[in-house]
C-alpha cells in the first residue's frame, strides 16, 4: 500500500459527547482513541493535511448538539489542532458525510489536488462509513484505518439487534468487499507513510 505525500487524514466526529455511554451504549475497540492520536501525529509530522471533522446534531437532547460541551472535540483532538506542518482543515456538519459539510470538503481537496484520504473516527457503521463510501464514489482512494474507529450496538428493524463488534466487522466487509475503500490496520498506515 502506498500512502501519498499529500494524502489527508480526516478524523471523523472524535467529539467528547461520544463518552456519554448512557446515551450510546455499549463501544467497541477501546485502543480506538490511541490510534487516532497516532495517526494525527504520524500526519502532522509528515506535513501532510489533517481535516478535523466535527458532527453538530441537529437531535433535541444529543450529546452531540451545537453548543453544548459534548459537541467540542476530545481533548488528545483538540491539543493537536493546529500543531501540524502541513494544512488543516475544519469540517461542520449536522449529516453523515463529511463531504456533506461546511466547508465543501471535496472542493478543497481537489483544490490542493489530493486524490487520497485517510478516514479514521467515530462511528465506524455510521459517519466512517458514510464518508468512506461517498469519498469512494466521488472517484477518491479512500483507506480507512479500521483499528482508528469505534461504534456502539444498535437496534435495527423487526427487534434485531447487533453488537459493536458485528456492526463494525460488517462495515469493514462492505467497504472493502464493496471496493468503497481499503480497510487496513493503523500501523499499516503508519507504516506506509513513512
Amino acid at each position: 500500500m502506498d500512502i501519498a505525500q499529500n494524502a489527508a487524514l480526516v478524523v471523523v466526529d472524535v467529539q467528547q459527547g461520544f463518552e456519554e455511554a448512557g446515551y450510546w451504549g455499549t463501544r467497541n475497540n477501546p485502543s480506538a482513541d490511541d490510534n487516532i492520536a497516532a495517526l494525527i501525529d504520524g500526519w502532522q509530522a509528515s506535513g501532510r493535511p489533517v481535516v478535523f471533522v466535527r458532527h453538530d446534531s441537529v437531535t433535541p437532547g444529543s450529546p452531540l448538539r451545537a453548543g453544548s460541551e459534548g459537541n467540542g472535540f476530545k481533548e488528545y483532538v483538540e491539543r493537536r489542532r493546529g500543531k501540524g506542518g502541513g494544512a488543516e482543515l475544519l469540517v461542520t456538519k449536522s449529516v453523515n458525510s463529511a463531504f456533506l459539510g461546511a466547508p465543501d470538503l471535496g472542493a478543497w481537496l481537489r483544490d490542493a489536488g489530493i486524490s487520497q484520504i485517510v478516514v479514521a473516527g467515530i462511528q465506524t457503521n455510521m459517519c466512517v462509513e458514510t464518508t468512506a463510501r461517498m469519498g469512494g464514489n466521488l472517484g477518491y482512494e479512500v483507506v480507512v484505518a479500521f483499528d482508528a474507529t469505534y461504534t456502539f450496538g444498535l437496534e435495527g428493524p423487526f427487534g434485531w439487534r447487533q453488537s459493536a463488534d458485528e456492526l463494525a466487522r460488517a462495515t469493514a466487509v462492505s467497504l472493502h468487499g464493496g471496493g468503497f475503500a481499503r480497510v487496513v490496520t493503523t500501523e499499516e498506515v503508519l507504516r506506509a507513510a513513512e
